[in-house]
């Protein structure tokens, strides 16, 4: 059976996983989030992958969110673990110790949208649309987007779309902070590969100790975030990768980190 879900090496420590899905939106169907959580096993796993671009298939989508066909038939408790096991696949990319791209290279609706902020970075098409409109559907966000869009925007504007269920475009994402680039959908694989690469070249165990200082202080007080920041920060201290940056910049060269 084809896999709806690839994962591809590229250049330069960077890992590509690719939802594969065109003919039906790469929406989330359970085929897909098997292929889904392998790939992420196998990132989890490896000692040479140092950022993660995800992206959809097609012209038409990025993700439009849960497969409603697939849907259709199930029982209330089906639905209800259907939801969760999204949810839990989105957690499992919001987890990653690596930084992670959301390349949005179409629509990107409901769990779609919600996939796209599980990441840390989302570079998007300037001519697509996105948002979480489950109300629309006699539902709400169920896999993450009711505290993660608020984090990311702000509570106002967050409310704003979950309520009214709109449809916004890449550059209203962009001026609200949803999304941190639009480029033409000529340049935008390119562009989200080069970013990749300008953060895939620098340390690694620097890139993860950088994101869990963020992530793990985001949400608290700004003490208690300088006090997880300094024991980031000390984590590095002892790293061959630390003296190799010092060395590489003495010695007017490119340093080449070994993650150790």
């Amino acid at each position: 059976m084809k896999k709806v879900v690839e994962l591809q090496k590229l250049d330069g420590y960077v890992y590509e996983i690719s939802l594969s899905r065109p003919e039906a939106a790469n929406a989330f169907s359970h085929a897909l989030m098997d292929d889904l959580d392998a790939c992420l096993e196998e990132v989890e796993a490896s000692t040479d992958v140092r950022c993660v671009i995800i992206k959809g298939t097609g012209e038409k989508a990025f993700c439009a969110g849960a497969d409603l066909k697939e849907r259709q038939g199930m029982s209330d408790q089906q639905v209800i673990k259907t939801v969760h096991r999204i949810g839990q696949c989105i957690k499992r990319v919001e987890a990653l110790e690596i930084p992670t791209i959301a390349s949005i290279n179409g629509v990107a609706f409901g769990g779609g949208l919600e996939l796209a902020l599980a990441c840390d970075l989302r570079i998007a098409r300037d001519d697509t649309k996105m948002g979480l409109t489950e109300t629309s559907l006699g539902i709400i966000p169920g896999a993450g987007g009711t505290q993660r869009l608020p984090r990311l925007v702000g509570i106002g504007k967050a409310k704003e779309m979950i309520y009214s269920a709109i449809r916004i475009s890449s550059e209203e994402a962009m001026n609200i902070g949803l999304v941190e680039r639009v480029v033409p959908s000529s340049v935008l694989l390119e562009e989200t590969r080069i970013l990749a690469s300008l953060i895939a070249k620098n340390a690694p165990l620097a890139l993860k100790q950088a994101k869990r200082a963020i992530d793990s202080g985001i949400n608290t007080d700004k003490e208690t975030g300088l006090c997880i920041e300094s024991l980031c920060y000390q984590q590095t201290i002892p790293t061959e990768d630390r003296l190799e940056g010092l060395n590489a910049f003495k010695e007017k060269r490119t340093p080449q980190y070994k993650g150790r």
